[in-house]
């Protein structure tokens, strides 16, 4: 039996109704970490491991909640005025039910089945899946149309305001709009997008650490307040900087050492991989997979040294794929502090590095990690029933 089989099978049981079924897809960024809440460049892919919410309308008004990750149940009040976090998962879910309604969205009840085959914790953003699904199959359910680069806008306000992570809109971004077999190149400031072909001469390979470090989210927060320091001090120099964005490599050469040390190394991260990142997408479309493996492993040493988001486990990870056969290049992806690392690597080479991969970090970890290929997919969208 398929996930979606049992999960309608599930929910039939559950709760006597037939749904519909709905799913998000996690993503893998390929380059263009932590630029997208600095107005930048990034470059990621939806993938095919998804979030998948069965749905279907009850007639009382409310709107219960089954998670068959966490094995738990939630009620969330379609009419609360100013609902509180709960810092548990459903937060994601009530935080985006609390601004569709805060949108003037009139949404009717429902119960609502959630599953998943993306691994939790491993930085393929989960959290976004979740938010993107849970909208867009409200939405649906109730005949209001969004166009989908505002139900990323909205679902990224309640991860910001309700969760309280301030991330960028990368991750909802690319969960609403992926599309199958290519990388998309978003300007975080205009939402512009622009195709990037993943060529069929490579695979996308990811590599779960197993970890995750409780500093994360606090950290995440951090390097953006870190980031907001540095566009207040260049824009004393730099007319029009709002943004690190607004920032040149030669400009924050010329003027970073107006910037306490710490600060510069933010900046410089994210000034330097907004350049790597429209480097990246040029090599894709020019189908140049030594370049493009050249600046992923460029990236993941801005992000160890300069940014300092990564962690042990990656590095390692890292490392021991940057010296495998067939490999182009490799990077932590993510948020950091744990989770996965992308790997573009030969199609002919994938299956083998695979497995040379996993035994090395075993060997030096004592963890098992999860490997997997990725193949870029299609965004959020409903499945019909068989």
């Amino acid at each position: 039996m398929t996930l979606i089989d049992d999960l309608r099978a599930r929910f039939v049981s559950r709760f006597g109704a037939s749904p519909h079924i709905y799913r998000a897809p996690g993503r893998v960024n390929l380059i263009g970490e932590h630029t997208d809440y600095n107005d930048g460049f990034v470059l990621p892919a939806a993938i095919d491991l998804s979030i998948y919410a069965a749905i279907a309308p009850r007639d009382d008004g409310r709107l219960l909640v089954h998670s068959l990750m966490f094995d738990e149940s939630v009620e969330c009040d379609l009419g609360e005025e100013s609902p509180t976090p709960r810092r548990h998962w459903s937060d994601y879910v009530r935080g985006v039910v609390f601004g569709l309604t805060r949108e003037g969205l009139a949404l009717g009840g429902a119960n609502v089945m959630l599953a998943s085959d993306l691994p939790m914790g491993a930085g393929l953003s989960t959290s976004a899946a979740l938010e993107v699904v849970t909208a867009y199959a409200l939405c649906d359910l109730a005949g209001l149309a969004m166009d989908r680069k505002s139900l990323a806008r909205l679902c990224q306000r309640a991860e910001n305001e309700f969760v309280g992570i301030r991330c960028g809109v990368m991750d909802q971004l690319i969960c609403c709009c992926g599309v199958a077999d290519h990388a998309l190149l978003i300007d975080c400031r205009t939402l512009a997008l622009r195709l990037a072909p993943l060529d069929a001469r490579a695979r996308l390979v990811i590599c779960n650490t197993m970890v995750g470090h409780e500093l994360a989210t606090s950290e995440y927060n951090r390097r953006r307040e870190q980031c907001e320091q540095a566009v207040a001090l260049l824009s004393q120099k730099l007319g029009g900087v709002t943004a690190l964005r607004d920032v040149s490599p030669e400009q924050l050469a010329l003027f970073g050492a107006a910037l306490p040390e710490l600060i510069l190394r933010r900046a410089r991260h994210v000034v330097t991989e907004n350049a790597r990142t429209l480097a990246a997408a040029a090599a894709l479309e020019e189908g140049d997979l030594a370049l493009f493996g050249t600046l992923m492993n460029g990236s993941h040493a801005s992000l160890r040294d300069d940014y300092e988001v990564s962690c042990g486990e990656a590095d390692l990870m890292v490392d021991l794929a940057q010296n495998m056969e067939g490999v182009f290049g490799a990077r932590m992806t993510g948020g950091g502090f744990g989770g996965s690392t992308v790997n573009l690597v030969e199609a002919s080479a994938a299956e083998r590095f695979m497995v040379s991969i996993g035994e090395a970090y075993r060997a030096a970890t004592g963890l098992t990690p999860q490997i997997f290929c990725a193949t870029p997919s299609a965004g959020v969208g409903r499945i019909d029933a068989p």
